[in-house]
């Protein structure tokens, strides 16, 4: 991928500039909802549903468009959060797509989590357009998103990289990693992570349960010893070990990730042998039904291996 060959369109002054917002699911509703609260002029549409959009017009004062293209006639910096790269692609080229409303300098900010190959794609045709892009996807889950303390992850060029910021503020806490795409790869970078962390949890877990092992005295132990993770310490006490998988992160999501990290990796011609071996773990849970449950739902694999179905 080389982003430096990207021709970027020319800048605008960024002089009160209105928002615009794609994709009011579970993460978007909130990042739409901060940014309306910080004091900036936004304007949404229903993509899939419009559930969300009825609430935060009439509790927040967001402003209603038709389609994405009425979104981005209504904006200057407009705002992308769906699930993968073909919703990103529909947003924006699709029918009344955002694109075609938009005018020449103005900015999307694409915060799923896509390839990022894909976004290096989708800002080569939107700069033909004359129209700039940046690539922010978030990591912290609804309740962060709620509370407007998300991580963000920004590939940008440094001049979109200080217009949109104010924005970004209103949602969390924004890192400019780099240029368009990277975003998107340090994000990948830490699905990775938390992907094999959590395989890692189950197995030891399920492990010890098998030797017999009190699991609350090896929690305690682990909280103070080198195999201490923010997996272990505060995203299993809410889900695997209260008996539950509902709400969470969906495994399925997780799978996306992975798979759009493998397949930057399969171009880069760079070996994951253990995301590969991820990947195919949770295609297996997935296929047990378990697509929808929180990615910890990964538990129940090793469970059955160990004979035991009881949450640990």
């Amino acid at each position: 991928m080389r982003r430096e060959r990207l021709r970027l369109p020319p800048k605008v002054p960024a002089v009160n500039e209105r928002a615009g917002f794609i994709g009011l699911g579970t993460m978007g509703e909130p990042m739409a909802r901060a940014l309306s609260r910080a004091g900036f002029s936004l304007t949404a549409c229903a993509h899939r549903r419009r559930d969300a959009l009825d609430r935060l017009v009439s509790l927040d004062g967001v402003l209603e468009a038709a389609d994405p293209a009425a979104v981005g006639r209504a904006s200057d910096v407009a705002f992308v959060c769906v699930p993968d790269a073909p919703q990103v692609e529909d947003a924006l080229f699709g029918e009344h797509g955002l694109a075609s409303g938009l005018a020449p300098g103005s900015l999307v900010v694409d915060c799923s989590t896509i390839s990022p190959i894909s976004s290096v794609a989708f800002a080569a045709r939107l700069y033909e357009r004359g129209i700039r892009f940046a690539d922010a996807p978030v990591s912290g889950g609804p309740a962060r998103a709620a509370a407007g303390t998300l991580t963000i992850m920004a590939g940008a060029h440094p001049d979109d990289y200080e217009r949109v910021r104010p924005m970004l503020a209103a949602m969390g806490n924004a890192h400019r990693v780099g240029d368009v795409g990277m975003g998107e790869t340090v994000k990948l970078v830490n699905q990775i992570v938390i992907a094999n962390v959590m395989i890692a949890n189950a197995e030891a877990l399920t492990f010890a349960q098998r030797a017999g092992a009190d699991l609350d005295v090896v929690r305690q132990i682990l909280s103070s010893a080198t195999g201490s993770n923010y997996v272990l310490e505060q995203w299993l006490p809410k889900t695997w070990f209260a008996g539950t998988f509902e709400g969470g992160f969906a495994l399925d999501l997780l799978r996306k990730d992975l798979a759009a990290a493998l397949d930057a990796a399969r171009v880069a011609k760079h070996s994951m042998p253990a995301t590969a071996l991820a990947y195919q773990l949770y295609t297996a849970r997935s296929a047990e039904g378990d697509g929808a449950l929180d990615y910890s739902a990964i538990a129940k694999s090793y469970e059955r291996i160990a004979g035991s179905e009881d949450h640990a």
